[in-house]
C-alpha cells in the first residue's frame, strides 16, 4: 500500500504545531502544507502535515534523513507526521507519490545564489537579470530541469564537442601502440588478435559523459514538466555517443580550455545535479528517488564564494573550510566557514562563519547563544579582535556583542535577505568585505 491509500482521505490535517531542532519557525507566506492522493507538500521549516503512510514507507522516508522528523501519528492510525527541514526540493516514494518540499526563499533567488556559487564570473547567469534562467517555473525540480537544458542545448549549438580519448581494445590491426604487458598476458604466442592503445578523436569525451548523465538523472525525477522532458530526450539523443557514467564512481574530471569554453556554463550546472543532495536510499525492497538541495550548504557556499571574490580587490586571501586547532596537540580541530588572509598569505585578519537561519526566528527568539561561543574560539585560536557571523535572517540590525575580560574582543552579527534583488546582495557582501579588509579598505 503507497502513501495514497490507507484511509482514502483527499486532504490531511496540517494543523500540526510546526517545531524544529534549529528553532527555526515557518514564515507566513508561501505555499501551505498539504496533501492529495498522489502528492505531498511540505514547506521548508514550515508546519508539520499528517499523511497516510504505511509502515514500510515511513521507515524508508526515516532511514533517508532528509525530513527534519517523520513519524507515526499517535492520534491518527495509519498516518505520518511529517516535517520538512533545510533541504528543498522533490522525492518519489514507493507507490509513486511525489513528496515536494517549496523553499522559502524565492527559486528564482535561490538559482541566482546556486549559480554565483558555481561560478562567481558569472558567464553563465543571464546578462539581464544576474540569474541562471529558470523560465516560468517556481519549483525546485521544474526550475532545474528547465536551466540545465536550456544551458545544453546552447553549448550544443555549435556541435559536439569532440576531443582526444585514450582507447584501449583488442583488434585484428595493429595501430597505435602495442600493450606488450596484456598481448603476452592473453595471447601468448599468438597473433592476431593484438592488444593495442591509441588516441581517438571522438565524442566520447569526460565533457560529454558528465553532460550526458546530468540529463539522463533529470529524466528520473519527479515533477519535470512534459515539454522539458521531451527537450531533454532530445538532448540525451544529441549526446548519444558519449559513454554513460558508472552510478557511484567519481565525476570525470575536465579541465577548463579555449576548446570546451562554451561548455563550462553547462557542465557547472550539470555537475552540481550530479554531486547535490540526491536521495537514491534504498530500504530492502522500497527505494526512494528524487533531488534536494540542502539551503544551509547553499547559504554557506554563497556567502564564502562572494565574500572571497569581493575580498580580492584589497589582495586579500580567503580560504574556506581552513582546518585549525584548538588546542597544541591538534586533536581538537576546528573549520571556520572563511578565513582571510592578509597580503603575506599567512596572517589571518578576519574570520566568518555563515548561518542558515531565519529572520522569524531571530525575531522571536534572539541569535543563539551557541553561534556566539563557536565564533569567540574562532577569534581566539586565530587571534584576532573580532569574528563575524552572517545570518539568512532578512532584515534584522547588526548585533555587536563585546567580550568580557578579552580587552575588547567583538563578535559581530550580520544579517543577508535573500529576497533582495541579485545586485543588493551583492553590495551587502562588497559592505562587509570592506569592513574585513579593515586599513586595507
Amino acid at each position: 500500500m503507497s502513501g495514497n491509500a490507507a484511509g482514502g482521505a483527499a486532504l490531511a490535517h496540517s494543523d500540526i504545531p510546526a517545531a524544529t531542532t534549529d528553532g527555526n519557525a515557518a514564515d507566513d507566506a508561501g505555499p501551505a502544507c498539504s496533501y492529495i492522493p498522489g502528492e505531498i507538500t511540505l514547506r521548508e521549516y514550515g508546519a508539520a502535515l499528517s499523511v497516510p503512510l504505511d509502515a514500510a514507507t515511513g521507515r524508508a522516508l526515516v532511514a533517508a534523513r532528509f525530513l527534519d522528523a517523520a513519524a507515526p501519528d499517535p492520534e491518527r492510525p495509519g498516518h505520518w507526521r511529517l516535517r520538512a527541514g533545510h533541504q528543498v526540493g522533490a522525492v518519489r516514494l514507493p507507490g509513486g507519490t511525489v513528496l515536494r518540499i517549496a523553499p522559502k526563499t524565492p527559486v528564482g533567488r535561490l538559482f541566482f545564489l546556486l549559480g554565483f556559487s558555481l561560478d562567481p564570473a558569472g558567464a553563465w547567469r543571464d546578462s539581464r537579470e544576474g540569474t541562471v534562467s529558470t523560465g516560468a517555473h517556481d519549483e525546485v525540480v521544474p526550475a532545474l530541469a528547465y536551466a540545465v537544458e536550456r544551458q545544453i542545448d546552447g553549448a550544443l549549438r555549435q556541435g559536439v564537442l569532440q576531443g582526444y580519448r585514450e582507447v584501449a581494445e583488442s583488434a585484428l590491426v595493429v595501430r597505435g601502440r602495442l600493450r606488450e604487458a596484456e598481448q603476452i598476458r592473453l595471447h601468448f604466442g599468438r597473433m592476431p588478435p593484438a592488444e593495442i592503445v591509441y588516441d581517438a578523436y571522438t565524442a566520447d569525451t569526460a565533457e560529454n559523459r558528465i553532460l550526458r548523465a546530468a540529463v539522463e538523472r533529470l529524466l528520473r525525477l519527479p515533477s519535470v514538466p512534459g515539454p522539458v522532458r521531451r527537450r531533454l530526450a532530445h538532448q540525451r539523443i544529441r549526446l548519444a555517443d558519449a559513454g554513460p557514467l558508472v552510478r557511484g564512481q567519481d565525476l570525470p574530471h575536465w579541465q577548463p580550455s579555449r576548446l570546451n569554453s562554451r561548455y563550462q556554463p553547462a557542465l557547472r550546472l550539470a555537475e552540481a545535479v550530479l554531486r547535490s543532495t540526491s536521495p537514491e536510499h534504498r530500504t530492502g525492497p522500497l527505494a526512494l528517488d528524487g533531488f534536494l538541495l540542502d539551503m544551509h550548504q547553499l547559504f554557506e557556499d554563497f556567502v564564502t564564494v562572494a565574500l572571497r571574490e569581493a575580498l580580492r580587490e584589497y589582495g586579500l586571501t580567503a580560504r574556506l573550510q581552513d582546518v585549525h586547532a584548538l588546542d597544541p596537540g591538534g586533536q581538537v580541530r576546528m573549520k571556520p566557514d572563511l578565513v582571510v588572509y592578509g597580503v603575506d598569505g599567512r596572517t589571518p585578519v578576519a574570520v566568518v562563519d555563515a548561518k542558515y537561519k531565519t529572520e522569524k526566528s531571530h525575531r522571536a527568539h534572539g541569535y543563539p547563544n551557541a553561534d556566539l561561543y563557536q565564533a569567540l574560539a574562532y577569534a581566539t585560536v586565530l587571534g584576532l579582535r573580532e569574528a563575524h557571523l552572517v545570518y539568512a535572517a532578512g532584515r534584522l540590525p547588526e548585533r555587536t556583542t563585546e567580550v568580557r575580560g578579552t580587552g575588547g574582543l567583538r563578535l559581530f552579527q550580520h544579517s543577508l535577505d535573500l529576497t533582495s534583488e541579485p545586485a543588493a546582495l551583492l553590495r551587502t557582501i562588497r559592505e562587509l568585505a570592506a569592513r574585513l579588509a579593515g586599513p586595507t579598505a
